[in-house]
């Protein structure tokens, strides 16, 4: 768990891009063995975060919703842990995702809609909860999911210290 703690709690997001900008800043500070579990609705920037912290990782891209795939790996390209991302929203069960047989000691894991399945990957996890207005964006309209709308990300650190 090497994220700096001054990211712990709660951060006011603008734009998508700043959305990105706050991924890739923990990404550049992320190692093999962590795992993050992201929880928010559809639309709340899950995988716009998830896009910056592979830049700042610096794996290989794009990075994209893994919703149909389940699971994506991306190899670092400067030498550092591959990012394994994963969407846990078509999964039924904690077993599932454990058969999914992730490489958790030697990636830095994303699992999206993980929060209540991915908590046993692991004995500790950064938990990040990503916060969209509700009402103001169609949600039949995918276009308009990654408006810049705000969002409030609340970062925080679960299971042993």
């Amino acid at each position: 768990m090497s994220v700096d703690p001054a990211f712990l709690g709660r951060h006011e997001i603008a734009t998508a891009a700043s959305m990105e900008q706050l991924g890739f800043r923990v990404g550049e500070q992320l190692e093999a063995g962590d795992l993050l579990i992201l929880t928010g609705p559809l639309g709340a920037g899950k995988t716009t975060f998830t896009r910056g912290l592979g830049e700042g990782l610096g794996v290989r891209g794009p990075v994209q919703s893994p919703t149909f795939v389940i699971a994506r790996t991306h190899p670092s390209l400067v030498g550092r842990a591959p990012l394994v991302h994963v969407d846990a929203y078509r999964l039924g069960s904690a077993d599932e995702l454990d058969d999914l047989d992730l490489d958790l000691d030697r990636s830095v894991v994303v699992v999206e809609w993980g929060r209540g399945m991915a908590e046993e990957l692991a004995g500790a996890w950064w938990d990040i909860e990503l916060q969209r207005p509700v009402g103001t964006i169609d949600e039949a309209d995918p276009e308009n999911l990654d408006s810049d709308a705000p969002r409030v990300v609340t970062i925080a650190r679960k299971g042993e210290s």
